[in-house]
Formats: structure tokens, C-alpha cells, sequence
């Protein structure tokens, strides 16, 4: 479990094909080294990844090919930087919501804008998440829990602050690119209830 605060940057500095899936090497200087050890959860742009290595500057993981079919990160290549976040532990301040690291879709940028000193940033979503994307809602986008400011069908708005643009990778982002989406993980449990209930 993650809350989708962004603890750092990472950089990511090799993709290695590993036959069908891949091994990914971050370089990571500034990630607590004492959360994050061989075996460990880290989320990479929102991603849950298990560290098969952790060294002093970065750590190593292997992503599947499910992962990389469904994610951005097959997407990604040398150099670019990611956002970063090790697992929730029971004394973290819960800052965000909470977040599982396991994407439920794509979305892609429309529109960015500054607004007053925020940036303003119109997303698509899948037409399939669109009922779980509720104005004033939580939605977590590369790993960074966010509140939706306005809803129109699949497309949703929101304003990220300058400490936000700062230190994730959000900063980087051009119409037309591909995100990683996590919905509310309530929204999803409550239809799923509700399914039961109906059956």
C-alpha cells in the first residue's frame, strides 16, 4: 500500500530485456535506503514494483509483461525521470489516499495551462473508469494522489502546485502523453458490494 505523496525522483538508467518481460535499473540517491530492501515494494510513476536489488544509489526490479502491456512503463526509456514512493508502513502519515500501486488504466494529457501558479491539466480517462472519477474525488495519476476538480464524462481536470511540479515528474508532462491511472479503491469495493447485493 502506498498514499500517493511522491518521496523522490528517480532516474531511470537501463531497461534490460529479459526474454517477454524486462529488468529496470533506477538510480535513486535520494530514496530511504532503510525502506527499501531486497523483496520491498517501491512505486515506480504509481506501479508497484518488488526490489529484486538495492544498492546505495538505486535499486533494480523486474516488471512483467502484464505490467508492461498495461502500463506506461514499457513506454519509458533511459534517462527519464520517475516518480518514486516505498510502501505505506503503519507509523506513515497517511497524506494522500490510499493507493495500491496496481493501475487500473491509461489516461493521456489533453490540455496544460498555467493558472495563476498552479498548472492547470485537462485528462482522458478510459471510458470504463469514468464512473469511478467523481469531482472533489481522489485519483492517483504516475503515483500522485491528486483531487479531481472537474468531471466531464471520461475527462477530468485538475490544478497541481508548484512544490508538486517540483519534485515529481509531472513537470516533464506535454499533451498527448500517456499516464498511469488508479481509481479510488473504495469507489471500486462500494460497486463490487453493491454488485453482491444485487445478485
Amino acid at each position: 500500500m502506498f498514499t500517493g505523496i511522491i518521496q523522490c525522483l528517480g532516474t531511470l538508467t537501463e531497461m534490460s530485456d529479459r526474454g517477454a518481460d524486462m529488468r529496470l535499473a533506477i538510480e535513486a540517491p535520494e530514496l530511504d535506503a532503510s525502506r527499501a530492501g531486497p523483496g520491498d515494494s517501491i512505486a515506480v510513476n504509481g506501479v508497484c514494483l518488488t526490489a529484486v536489488e538495492v544498492t546505495g544509489q538505486g535499486f533494480y526490479a523486474d516488471v512483467s509483461r502484464e505490467t508492461l502491456t498495461h502500463t506506461t512503463l514499457g513506454m519509458l526509456r533511459p534517462q527519464v525521470q520517475v516518480n518514486l514512493e516505498t510502501a505505506l508502513t503503519p507509523s506513515s502519515a497517511l497524506g494522500g489516499h490510499l493507493v495500491s500501486g496496481h493501475v487500473d488504466g491509461l489516461g493521456q494529457v489533453l490540455e496544460r495551462r498555467k493558472d495563476a501558479r498552479s498548472d492547470f491539466f485537462r485528462f482522458q480517462a478510459p471510458q470504463s473508469l469514468a464512473r469511478y472519477i467523481p469531482r472533489k474525488g481522489s485519483i492517483c495519476i504516475d503515483g500522485v494522489s491528486l483531487t479531481i476538480n472537474e468531471v466531464d464524462a471520461a475527462q477530468f481536470c485538475v490544478n497541481i502546485v508548484p512544490h508538486t511540479l517540483q519534485h515529481t515528474c509531472m513537470s516533464d508532462y506535454a499533451v498527448g502523453q500517456n499516464v498511469n491511472l488508479e481509481v479510488d479503491q473504495i469507489a471500486r469495493y462500494l460497486e463490487r458490494l453493491l454488485l453482491a447485493q444485487q445478485s
